[in-house]
């Protein structure tokens, strides 16, 4: 039983961390940017964070049931979850792509350390977050892209906003 409390408990906090992405939408203003030919199609972007904060929730459970809420692995969890979740706010809610490419680049290294950090303890555990890396990679380009297509979008809801 405390086994599934603990897997409820993980769920539970990486849906708050994922509830970002449901109050800071992309909205008319995120259509509108001029973004690459690469960009993912609108329908992949709540499919795959679906499937890769279950991978999140799951990783971190595997680890506590195996060790406990060691200090350092969770401590690089922790971090990855706020850089997650204020990646939404500061992209699409403050629209301040310059910062938000600053996040997700700290968000990369604390995913990498994550998996470092968890891999030891379980395997299964570090290697669940590797397409959450994989994403995280692809994010900060199309983050960085959008940024350099689109200055005066930002600059003029800078002003605005």
């Amino acid at each position: 039983m405390s086994s599934i409390l603990s897997l409820a408990a993980f769920v539970g906090v990486v849906l708050l961390v994922a509830s970002s992405g449901a109050v800071f939408k992309p909205g008319d203003w995120y259509r509108s940017l001029d973004k690459p030919d690469w960009t993912p199609p609108n329908w992949a972007f709540p499919v795959v964070w679906s499937a890769l904060y279950v991978m999140i929730a799951v990783s971190g459970w595997r680890v506590y049931e195996a060790a406990g809420l060691v200090a350092v692995p969770f401590l690089a969890y922790a971090v990855q979850l706020v850089l997650n979740a204020a990646w939404s706010a500061v992209f699409f809610g403050l629209r301040r792509p310059g910062l938000a490419f600053a996040d997700v680049l700290a968000l990369w290294v604390a995913v990498a350390a994550t998996i470092l950090l968890f891999y030891p303890i379980d395997a299964v555990a570090g290697l669940l977050l590797i397409p959450y890396l994989m994403w995280v990679t692809a994010a900060a380009c199309l983050n960085f892209s959008v940024w350099r297509r689109n200055p005066g979008a930002f600059s003029a809801a800078a002003a605005s906003g």
